[in-house]
């Protein structure tokens, strides 16, 4: 009797307990911890992003500018990594997923988990904030969701071109500002140049997606992301806006798909070509394993945190 109360008191049955309820729930299979973590990632980067995006547009103003915006995706890409980095790699961007495939860092038939879950993240994130701003968006477009006009609200979930922006012009601009991003996470994650520091690489990448926004934001929103702007776009068509968000801007919607593909692979290959293929060999003595050394460092493991 006195061991068991003694027991109790230092907490050891609980923490019994605690690691058996666990070991009967925690799920073992990776790719359903990876499924779970992506989509969770996703979700909360786009909440924090389209948030940021409905609080200025039906604010008119008032409650934040573009820079809000741009801060708004930028640290909410920052805080999605910290929920799935260690155990998806928090790609939250089906380009990444798909420039990681092409280069032999992630197996193929890992590609149609990664872009579903971020798809499915993407569109709880759109509903969230849609449910959430309801009110506001009403106040705002007078009951009106539309796509085009002085009280658009579409764009605030999705991303539409400027009115003079050509679909050729759109297409450069997104293969772009992707090719930037992966060419700027390819020497972030390179452990033999000058790669973020540990711990802070979450931040970091928030800061890369911060300075695309800034750069090159004006003539599309800067999507960089197909799966970003599809699950949003595809909500919008089923919550009241209509098929009118897949015919706006010349039938846009194609061009944040397929142009962030191109981008992030031409992206990887011009920092592999310039960069990373011309790292001399390492010296037999030095202290990093061989894979490092090498230059064989994981492509998913060493960007886990962004």
């Amino acid at each position: 009797m006195k061991d068991s109360l003694s027991k109790l008191e230092d907490g050891r049955v609980q923490d019994h307990m605690t690691v058996r309820t666990r070991s009967m729930f925690s799920i073992k299979r990776q790719c359903i911890r990876v499924a779970l973590a992506e989509t969770l990632s996703t979700f909360v980067m786009m909440l924090f992003g389209l948030g940021s995006v409905a609080q200025v547009e039906t604010g008119d103003g008032k409650f934040g500018e573009y820079l809000s915006i741009n801060l708004g995706f930028g640290f909410g890409v920052a805080m999605g990594a910290h929920v799935g980095g260690k155990v998806s790699g928090a790609h939250m961007n089906a380009a990444v997923s798909f420039t990681m495939c092409v280069f032999g860092r992630l197996a193929w038939k890992m590609l149609p988990l990664y872009v579903i879950t971020q798809f499915i993240g993407s569109f709880l994130a759109a509903g969230t904030v849609f449910f959430v701003y309801y009110d506001a968006l009403m106040n705002y477009s007078g009951g009106n969701l539309t796509v085009s006009g002085p009280k658009a609200t579409a764009a605030i979930f999705a991303t539409y071109p400027a009115p003079y922006i050509s679909i050729s012009t759109g297409f450069l601009d997104q293969v772009v500002g992707t090719a930037i991003l992966l060419l700027c996470l390819l020497a972030l994650a390179d452990k033999r140049n000058q790669p973020a520091p540990p711990g802070g690489e979450s931040v970091v990448t928030g800061l890369l997606v911060l300075v695309i926004g800034i750069s090159f934001g004006s003539n599309s929103g800067y999507a960089i992301n197909p799966t970003r702007d599809l699950g949003p776009r595809v909500f919008t068509a089923l919550a009241g806006w209509g098929l009118d968000v897949f015919r706006a801007g010349n039938s846009w919607w194609w061009v944040p798909l397929l142009a962030p593909l191109v981008g992030g692979v031409t992206g990887a290959l011009i920092y592999t070509a310039f960069v990373e293929f011309h790292h001399p060999p390492c010296r037999e003595d030095r202290e990093n394993d061989d894979r490092e050394c090498n230059g064989e460092e994981p492509f998913q493991q060493s960007i886990a945190e962004f």
